[in-house]
């Protein structure tokens, strides 16, 4: 982030609800005053008189949910161009559809953009081992309560499922029907549901309508925000066929497993153990890893799974120095080298191209073969 603050004008963090917009610009930026934008005088001063309003920031400023007042982004371009200061001005927002509508139309190439996602696996493990915890998570734990930060704060009384509660009564039917000015709540409700219970599979926009009595274009528009608002990613599929006929459905996930989870009615990390969508949920959380890890290191996501129409399928596929690298991903633990057989044929496909397959599997211990690696799940993100 510092990086970008040395490179841009301006530096904007957006993200989901909840997911540590706040705290990290302010502690990124304890010199900067920090003004709130969901504040109602603040943002009807903002409205009224922006010109105004700014005078009394020209040494810079935090901007917390700027996407409330986009009327600044404008006359943020002035200021911006007025001087050469770096790293004056952090925006963040939540709502990523208004953020990034003000950025493109107003402040191109004078913003550094940075996605902050809920905490990732290895996060969560440097926090508890500096908090001295004595008992490490399993791995149902680790999904089931998933990655905001508020579910780790301290003295927190609130149980995963409570809070998760508030905030889908909070943030995603009061911020997402807001943008999609949705009459009816149960229909809303009922394909946030729907999504969940795909996360993990191709997409099928007819499927997903006809559940929720909807049409396919009100499904597409739905979707859209949901993934403008960080709660769920499209999963692309790669584009070179090696001379297959691949699938180019994307994949449907969430974000985070702790709210799929949620939307799924799981009780509690023991009902993950039998579960029906274990191994989902898994994939689910293997992805999100995968995307805050290139996102942490400011790298575009550009993660693709691989299928052909024969049912041969690849979890996540990546290039890295013209590479191509396969990961798999089982919720079992206990490894098992047939896991690796799709990977295996996979290359036989590809060619020179391909990189040695990782596997990322419920276990706590990972090795290294000869022409593979498997990783325990602890060690996911874990440099």
């Amino acid at each position: 982030m510092q990086n970008l603050a040395r490179g841009f004008p301006i530096v904007a963090i957006t993200g989901p609800r909840q997911s540590g917009k706040t705290t990290l610009a302010r502690e990124a930026f304890p010199t900067l005053p920090y003004v709130n934008l969901e504040d109602p005088d603040t943002r009807e001063l903002a409205l009224a008189d922006p010109r105004r309003f700014l005078a009394h920031h020209t040494d810079g400023a935090i901007f917390d949910e700027v996407q409330r007042v986009p009327a600044l982004m404008s006359y943020l371009l002035g200021m911006a161009d007025a001087s050469p200061r770096m790293g004056r001005f952090v925006l963040t927002g939540s709502q990523q559809f208004g953020l990034m509508d003000g950025i493109t139309q107003s402040l191109a190439g004078r913003v550094g953009m940075l996605t902050l996602l809920p905490l990732g696996n290895a996060e969560l493990t440097q926090a508890g081992a500096q908090a001295g915890e004595g008992q490490r998570p399993s791995l149902e734990q680790r999904l089931w309560r998933g990655g905001y930060p508020a579910l780790y704060a301290a003295r927190r009384a609130l149980q995963p499922t409570q809070w998760f509660a508030t905030y889908v009564a909070t943030y995603i039917e009061r911020d997402v029907r807001q943008v999609l000015n949705v009459g009816n709540l149960l229909t809303f409700q009922r394909f946030v549901a729907m999504c969940a219970s795909r996360s993990g599979q191709l997409l099928n926009l007819h499927s997903l309508a006809g559940d929720c009595g909807i049409s396919q274009p009100t499904a597409r528009h739905w979707l859209t925000v949901l993934q403008a608002s960080h709660l769920v990613t499209l999963l692309p599929p790669y584009h070179r066929n090696f001379g297959k006929r691949l699938v180019k459905t994307p994949k449907l996930y969430f974000l985070d497993s702790g709210l799929l989870c949620y939307l799924l009615r799981i009780a509690g990390p023991d009902d993950l153990h039998a579960h029906a969508l274990r191994g989902a949920v898994f994939e689910t959380w293997v992805v999100g890893e995968a995307l805050k890890h290139r996102h942490n290191l400011g790298l575009p996501p550009d993660l693709y799974f691989w299928r052909d129409n024969h049912g041969l399928e690849i979890d996540l596929v990546f290039e890295h120095r013209s590479r191509l690298y396969p990961v798999e991903c089982k919720s079992g633990m206990t490894y098992s080298s047939s896991w690796l057989d799709p990977a295996r044929r996979w290359r036989t496909l590809v060619g020179d191209a391909a990189a040695d397959p990782l596997l990322v599997f419920g276990g706590d211990e990972g090795h290294r073969g000869a022409d593979y690696e498997v990783l325990g799940w602890r060690a996911l993100g874990v440099a």
